[in-house]
């Protein structure tokens, strides 16, 4: 049992790791002794973020800015990695996009983009990621970890329309991703986060993006009575790209405080 939670040492990549889910399980990675890089599409927000965990929680936390809705921006991404790596342990496929609008007016290119981050970015990321990935197995499988949605799993409150079916997408990805590279010794499984203080759900529920808000007001909507924190999916995170999770393949598992078993 000893070490049976820890990933000391290993190397991971969080996508959309400048804010919100993705900087949380960063921070979680580098206290718990990962190498870890991040990447979003703003390269200011990305370097700042990195450089602010850095001094935060000790380690390297290493900026790679990079728009992961197009080909171009994930081969730019895979090209830097491998130029510093000659593995990768853990990739953790967060970035994620979402894009609000009435039924009668939905347009096609916000589809597009929530479709092209959500589903076919995370898709040829880890495609592209394969032989970083596959060097990674020689010591212990290595893993990949994508982030869903409750909205994936349950019709979503907002007027979100592209989104839901995106993480619903996202999540049976997994599972075919999930029995295919089990073989080679590579773990996929999936996250399904509910309500956390990021700036997605600040949009969604009219505080405008501003993450410095009365989270316990949103809170008191949930079963557990508050929003998630860093501890609840940094831990979760942790447990599926350690030891303790090498017998856990292809799940998509809930950290909602509750909320789709109340549904």
């Amino acid at each position: 049992m000893k070490d049976l939670f820890s990933i000391k040492d290993k190397v991971a990549l969080v996508t959309g790791g400048s804010r919100g889910i993705g900087e949380m399980i960063a921070a979680g990675f580098l206290a718990s002794g990962a190498k870890v890089y991040i990447s979003s599409r703003k390269a200011d927000v990305c370097d700042a973020t990195a450089e602010r965990l850095t001094n935060e929680y000790g380690g390297e936390c290493i900026s790679l800015p990079s728009d992961l809705s197009n080909l171009e921006g994930i081969d730019s991404l895979v090209s830097e990695l491998s130029n510093k790596e000659s593995h990768l342990d853990i990739l953790i496929n967060n970035a994620g996009a979402a894009w609000g609008a009435p039924l009668d007016e939905y347009p096609e290119n916000g589809w597009d983009k929530v479709m092209d981050t959500n589903v076919k970015g995370v898709f040829f990321l880890t495609q592209k990621l394969l032989p970083l990935l596959r060097e990674g197995t020689k010591n212990d499988p290595s893993r990949v970890v994508n982030i869903g949605s409750i909205d994936g799993l349950s019709a979503g409150a907002f007027e979100n329309y592209a989104y839901g079916p995106s993480k619903a997408a996202l999540h049976h990805l997994t599972r075919i991703l999930a029995a295919t590279l089990i073989k080679e010794k590579i773990i996929v499984n999936a996250i399904a986060p509910g309500p956390f203080p990021t700036w997605m759900l600040s949009t969604g529920v009219g505080f405008g993006g501003d993450i410095n808000v009365d989270w316990d007001e949103v809170g008191k909507y949930n079963p557990s009575g508050r929003v998630g924190n860093m501890e609840d999916i940094a831990g979760l995170a942790i447990f599926l790209c350690s030891r303790a999770s090498s017998y856990t393949v292809g799940q998509t598992i809930t950290c909602d405080g509750g909320a789709v078993a109340s549904s």
